[in-house]
């Protein structure tokens, strides 16, 4: 298990670089300043265009839920799996974002968590705390042998 934690970890970690530089495309091709709220793109972005984002998010968590389907054997496994890579995501995306375009630039800035199925909106710190707490959580679990 430990074995696939690591590898579902890095696998996270390399599709939150992918999403990271589509973001930052994406927010340099509409003309986003990379100090902007995304939450302010909403209202810039063409709604066709939203429509194609909400595909590329639908894309992402298909990908998660496969990856975590190809390598848990339980139901349980297979959700622990799911959330622990999504977990890695979410952190390392907006670590990439940091990296690239240093953004955000405070964890209290507003973000556009999601448009599925409407525009989920919060403080970048909020996804960071529950990823952060699922990823401990889960590592914890595991080191009391609760996860095999």
């Amino acid at each position: 298990m430990l074995l696939k934690l690591s590898l579902l970890a890095v696998f996270g970690i390399a599709m939150a670089h992918l999403e990271g530089v589509v973001v930052v495309y994406l927010r340099k091709a509409i003309g986003i300043l990379d100090a902007d709220s995304n939450k302010e793109a909403i209202d810039r972005i063409d709604p066709w265009y939203l429509k194609v984002e909400m595909t590329r998010e639908a894309a992402t968590i298909i990908m998660l839920a496969v990856i975590a389907l190809l390598t848990g054997t339980t139901w349980i496994e297979r959700g622990v799996f799911f959330l622990w890579t999504f977990a890695f995501w979410d952190l390392f995306y907006y670590l990439s974002l940091y990296i690239l375009i240093k953004w955000p630039p405070s964890f209290k800035t507003i973000d556009v968590l999601f448009l599925i199925p409407k525009p989920w909106i919060a403080p970048v710190w909020f996804p960071i705390g529950v990823s952060s707490l699922t990823i401990i959580i889960i590592a914890l679990l595991y080191l009391s042998g609760v996860l095999y």
